[in-house]
């Protein structure tokens, strides 16, 4: 399972802003878009967590944009996890142009693990904290 997971995706023409270049919005949603794959790939897709009536909602992003995407451009959107506290995740991102290697936004987001049915912030279980391989700050892609 990797401690390090590339998320492909290729820019759309429903992405792009006036400005011909890909909307800050769609960063966004590839970074939870790679964040959902990572998961499952580690064993804990969404059925699992509905099983164990929990998931994770956004605290807090930090995105910085260094360079713009443009219309079928295809994109890695790279992903791991940096640290587990007790009801919380640090998840980082870089988001890299294939065809060039150009580095066009790195970030990162706070997830907070909370009950389905309450919505208040739950304890990380063990199991999913072991299920994911944390990448250190010196190991960093």
């Amino acid at each position: 399972m990797p401690a390090i997971f590339d998320y492909v995706h290729t820019a759309t023409s429903d992405e792009i802003d006036g400005l011909g270049h890909v909307n800050n919005l769609a960063y966004l949603k590839w970074m939870q878009s790679a964040a959902i794959a990572h998961s499952a790939e580690q064993g804990w897709p969404t059925e699992r967590y509905r099983e164990i009536g929990a998931g994770w909602v956004v605290r807090s992003h930090s995105i910085e944009y260094l360079q713009p995407a443009y219309s079928d451009d295809k994109i890695i959107v790279r992903t791991w996890v940096s640290d587990f506290k007790k009801i919380q995740s640090l998840r980082k991102y870089k988001i890299i142009r294939e065809c060039d290697d150009a580095l066009l936004s790195v970030a990162k987001t706070n997830w907070v693990f909370v009950s389905r049915e309450h919505h208040v912030p739950r304890r990380v279980p063990v199991e999913l904290r072991d299920s994911f391989e944390l990448v250190p700050m010196h190991a960093e892609p």
